[in-house]
């Protein structure tokens, strides 16, 4: 789809009229505009083709969407998954060949959305959010946008970039006796969408490896790089939380959803990945407690640490006091000073200045305060 720009519109000298890096940049334009909004990657926009019963399956890639029109009739459940939105044209062809609401061709496109579920009289279109960690000295997550249109013998992914989010759900339709290869398109789509919700639970077995760590070194060694990794950790969670949260609302309508799409047998399984999806929301607000903790005892031990590094400045402050006060007084030019004349005043002065040191010193270990 080559879209052009309207002259007055902000955007209207822009090279790529099919990639925006945001919402707004699509201000003015109709509902509908098949634009894609979001991080560009590098992938080339893929089509595979899965088809499979109880007894048989094949794989393949198509060049096309036309290729997909003669398989609108097969008995097979089709599994379309795309990879890559960078090629518009596919997405305008889906909508084309299965009669696709145009809004939701849009929010495909879109990649700002939150988790979310649509339903339509022939199908139903879901949007969840697919997370990938990277740990090096710190956690680093990464965010992809996949959207599922469940048909009654299709389901279609549509996803940003290529990678391996659905590889374990190919390898067990490739064993024959897996449970996948004898229920519909909707056990599939069921599949699809505990393989995503697994992956959270690896994300919070790297939170574990980091905060436990972080926890042990916060009393002993608190240093500006803990409270860089403590703010990091806290965005982190709040924007996982922010793209997990919605997927309990979209379980829970599924589940009560007046469709034929998906079958009552089917909602047992969706229900079990409702209870994953509670499980990691209770895990992230007990992860944001614990860091508000950390964070808290952080500004503790820094406050004890500046307080310890106070009180010895003030001993000392305290000891030199009366010994700068007494050396204050003989230090004045008086002419008629009786001391200065006396043969051992200046070594009574030093051992004045020393016991006085001394029963400082004393007093305040007496006191405790040392």
């Amino acid at each position: 789809m080559n879209f052009k720009y309207p002259e007055w519109h902000h955007l209207h000298k822009k090279t790529d009229n099919t990639l925006l890096s945001s919402a707004a940049d699509k201000s003015g334009l109709p509902p509908g505009s098949l634009i894609h909004i979001g991080e560009k990657h590098e992938t080339v926009s893929r089509i595979s083709v899965i088809r499979y019963n109880d007894q048989v399956i094949t794989e393949c890639e198509v060049e096309s969407i036309a290729e997909l029109q003669q398989l609108q009739h097969d008995e097979r459940i089709t599994w379309v998954n795309i990879d890559g939105l960078s090629n518009t044209r596919i997405i305008e062809d889906i909508g084309e060949l299965l009669d696709i609401h145009p809004l939701i061709l849009e929010d495909i496109l879109s990649t700002h959305q939150r988790p979310k579920l649509e339903e339509y009289e022939d199908y139903i279109y879901l949007v969840v959010k697919s997370i990938d960690a990277n740990v090096h000295n710190y956690l680093e997550l990464q965010y992809e946008q996949i959207s599922i249109l469940l048909l009654e013998k299709f389901v279609i992914t549509f996803k940003e970039k290529a990678d391996d989010t659905f590889k374990p759900v190919q390898y067990r339709l490739r064993n024959r006796k897996d449970r996948l290869r004898y229920n519909g398109s909707d056990y599939l789509t069921y599949a699809l969408l505990d393989t995503i919700v697994d992956e959270y639970f690896v994300i919070e077995e790297h939170l574990d490896e980091i905060i436990d760590p972080l926890e042990d070194s916060l009393l002993s060694d608190p240093d500006q790089k803990t409270l860089h990794t403590i703010q990091h950790l806290r965005r982190e969670l709040i924007s996982m939380k922010r793209s997990i949260s919605p997927l309990r609302e979209l379980l829970s309508t599924i589940q009560h959803a007046n469709t034929g799409l998906v079958h009552e047998k089917t909602l047992r399984y969706y229900g079990d990945v409702y209870d994953h999806v509670l499980r990691v929301i209770d895990s992230l607000d007990s992860y944001r407690e614990r860091i508000a903790v950390i964070q808290d005892v952080y500004l503790s031990s820094i406050s004890n640490k500046m307080n310890e590094t106070i009180k010895v400045l003030t001993i000392f402050a305290a000891i030199f006091i009366p010994l700068t006060f007494i050396a204050g007084i003989y230090g004045m030019n008086f002419e008629y000073m009786p001391e200065l004349k006396w043969r051992w005043a200046y070594p009574a002065l030093w051992v004045l200045f020393i016991g006085i040191g001394v029963g400082s010193i004393i007093y305040f270990r007496k006191k405790k305060w040392l």
